[in-house]
């Protein structure tokens, strides 16, 4: 999710009453373990029969650093993400996108020119990091 989404996102959280901090993203895991937290709240792009949930890359860093620290980790999608046809999160393609978008900015390299960079857009977050799904349904509650 890039930086505009998210500073929206807090506007309207804020806006709704709904106590939020934005920060960056290399700073979940810090402060998960030095201040209470009670949920890590996502979305999602799609989401496999057994729970399994396909998000932008940097989702499964949560969840895994949401267990660790033990804060409750939330899945917030809408019922139409929600894909029966695939049985689990390891039949989901992840998109990978050129690696210039790392590389380069505006076609000026950032680095030596023969680095080399991986860029996936989506990671996926086993269910067994997944405390709760969600919908405009109802809630999905696991025991993890």
């Amino acid at each position: 999710m890039d930086a505009g989404v998210k500073v929206n996102c807090v506007g309207k959280l804020i806006k709704d009453g709904i106590p939020t901090t934005l920060l960056a993203d290399g700073a979940a895991a810090h402060l998960m373990k030095t201040k209470k937290i009670d949920w890590v709240i996502v979305g999602s792009d799609r989401i496999a029969a057994n729970g399994d949930v396909a998000n932008k890359i940097g989702t499964y860093s949560l969840a895994v650093n949401a267990r660790y620290h033990g804060v409750k980790f939330m899945v917030v999608a809408p019922t139409s993400t929600i894909d029966n046809s695939t049985l689990n999160g390891d039949l989901i393609p992840i998109e990978e996108r050129s690696s210039n978008e790392l590389l380069e900015f505006y076609g000026q390299s950032l680095t030596v020119d023969s680095a080399e960079a991986w860029n996936p857009v989506f990671d996926i977050v086993p269910v067994s990091l997944v405390d709760v799904i969600v919908t405009e349904t109802g809630c999905k509650y696991f025991s993890n």
